[in-house]
């Protein structure tokens, strides 16, 4: 199995696109990329915007290849509805519209739907549903809360194995803050973990209960699986402080033999912060 990942925050964009290469086929979760409409009450700077457009057209040249693509809720940095077109003659794979969703994402659900007509070669519900191709299966968890609570709908998790090593993503569950959360990963145990991180950059909605506990879960994750990677990104590395808050992850991770990292170190590179970044990039 061959993971690479497309696009997030720490390289420079609101994103947790990943492509999954396996002997059977080519995956592709949560092929989007967005930047914050505002942050600091600051709009995207150049640097931003055109960091969107290069991981863009290396996430087209990935869809061109795959064969599966993956959506696990519907927001907009998880699915875009004005590119309907990189779904046409995949197989889609989605999170239901209807079941275990808010008013907003129901919305936009419909919305995606309506744009995507007849362009994929299939698609379907993927709650808490098994799917194999060849030798390579695709689990989805139960919808889980996006977050702390419900307000901003639910997310299905995904467990990819070939037989041989399990990656697992997270989607948006910033921490994993709950049980609900952590069961699918424990259950799965994860070879290579994505995962979005504790929501650091706005703790008076976080809270210090869900901090600690995602803490406590994600040392639980490293010492009660065989976990070898563990990818820390998206909410989490909105902070440009992240990793001092996350300290006793990364003990945790060198003490039992797991690389803590993010979707830019697993590619070799510097993380990119450039929407925390993004009072600097003005001053600049």
């Amino acid at each position: 199995m061959e993971i690479i990942p497309l696009a997030s925050e720490t390289l420079g964009v609101r994103s947790m696109a990943i492509a999954v290469k396996t002997k059977d086929c080519i995956i592709i979760v949560d092929p989007s990329i967005a930047l914050a409409p505002k942050r600091y009450g600051l709009e995207p700077h150049e640097i931003e915007l055109n960091r969107q457009k290069e991981l863009w057209n290396n996430l087209r040249r990935w869809v061109k290849k795959a064969d599966i693509m993956t959506i696990s809720h519907y927001h907009f940095d998880h699915h875009d509805p004005e590119q309907p077109g990189i779904f046409e003659n995949k197989k889609l794979l989605v999170k239901h519209p209807k079941k275990n969703i808010n008013k907003s994402q129901m919305s936009r659900s419909s919305k995606f739907k309506n744009a995507l007509g007849d362009l994929p070669e299939s698609m379907e519900f993927a709650d808490h549903r098994t799917f194999e191709f060849g030798n390579t299966t695709l689990t989805f968890s139960k919808p889980v809360p996006h977050g702390t609570n419900t307000k901003l709908g639910y997310v299905i998790q995904l467990a990819i194995y070939d037989g041989q090593t399990t990656f697992l993503h997270t989607s948006d569950v910033e921490g994993p803050s709950l049980d609900s959360q952590l069961e699918f990963i424990l259950e799965h145990e994860p070879d290579i973990l994505a995962c979005d991180g504790p929501m650091t950059y706005m703790m008076y909605r976080y809270g210090l209960k869900a901090m600690e506990k995602s803490l406590e879960n994600l040392q639980k994750i490293i010492t009660d699986t065989g976990i070898k990677t563990m990818m820390l990104d998206h909410h989490l590395t909105r902070d440009i402080k992240w990793r001092e808050k996350i300290e006793p992850v990364f003990a945790a991770g060198e003490e039992h033999g797991c690389n803590v990292t993010t979707f830019a170190g697993y590619l070799g590179k510097e993380d990119d912060l450039l929407e925390a970044r993004r009072k600097e990039l003005w001053g600049k």
